[in-house]
């Protein structure tokens, strides 16, 4: 018996060595991996400004319209020092965010209403779904002849094109909660707001911030559009005079800041994501794992 007991030990022990193995193995090409993706993500666009200067300096392409990196960096260094960039950033800046709030919070909020209510989706839905199709910009001419040249219709622009997002993100997120999950709540007698609160936000999330991060992008073409034909003030502005100037590389600057924008306010609603749905990266990660 105890030779028995000593020989099952040892083959605990190998089993338990050959998991810690294969454990350390997964973790280093994790690493390994993890460090190769900022590798490519980084050494990407170094390679490309690189190619693009050497092709401007040697002639293969038009310097004229192609300004190189290294004017267009001492154009916005030089917009930086004397304010110019901040005064067009600034009002871009309060533009966008106050019209994404405003159009996410009605958005989510009209989401919600119409995935729980089959009779709010059923007297909606087709109208939402014809005004989504209608292009955003093509409404700003009745925002202007209904507000004027004020913020007002610049504000609103940027709420609309994230209102209808938003509202097919929400809704699509709580319809699409599996059923056997509402069964389970409802036998444990969740109704009402203790449902809506505990089953049908959380399981709308997802998708909800999905949405998010789609009408980050949709938010920033619309205000800059909005800018190139009304506003004297924003890098929509600063883009389209610079073009009507001739000043490339003034233009390529607000191209760039624009680019920016976009991808710090997606950057923050992906934070903002793995704060409030930290279950989505687990089962994302367990995914990855798994393949």
């Amino acid at each position: 018996m105890s030779g028995l007991g000593i020989a099952g030990g040892t083959a605990d022990n190998v089993r338990s060595q050959a998991l810690n193995a294969a454990s350390a193995r997964e973790y280093a090409r994790a690493r390994h991996l993890a460090a190769r993706d900022v590798l490519l993500s980084v050494g990407t666009p170094i390679v490309l400004l690189a190619i693009w200067e050497l092709a401007a300096r040697l002639g293969w392409i038009d310097a004229r319209l192609f300004s190189p990196p290294t004017r267009i960096i001492a154009q916005g260094a030089k917009m930086i020092s004397t304010g110019q960039l901040w005064g067009d950033l600034i009002p871009t800046v309060l533009r966008l965010l106050s019209g994404f709030v405003i159009g996410a919070v009605a958005g989510i909020a009209v989401g919600l209403l119409m995935g729980v209510s089959r009779v709010v989706r059923a007297a909606l839905g087709p109208m939402f779904t014809a005004l989504y199709a209608l292009p955003k910009i093509a409404i700003l001419p009745l925002l202007l002849l209904i507000f004027g040249l004020t913020e007002t219709p610049k504000v609103l622009s940027v709420a609309i094109s994230v209102f209808f997002v938003l509202q097919i993100n929400t809704v699509a997120g709580v319809i699409q909660i599996d059923e056997r999950i509402l069964e389970a709540a409802r036998a444990y007698r969740a109704t009402g707001w203790r449902l809506f609160r505990f089953v049908l936000l959380p399981g709308a999330l997802p998708s909800i911030f999905t949405g998010l991060q789609v009408a980050a992008g949709t938010g920033v073409i619309v205000i800059t559009a909005v800018e190139f034909v009304a506003s004297n003030q924003g890098l929509g502005f600063l883009i389209w005079n610079s073009w009507q100037l001739f000043m490339p590389a003034q233009m390529y600057v607000g191209l760039i800041v624009v680019s920016l924008l976009g991808a710090l306010l997606t950057g923050l609603i992906v934070l903002l994501e793995r704060a409030v749905v930290p279950w989505r990266r687990a089962n994302t990660l367990r995914k990855k794992r798994n393949t």
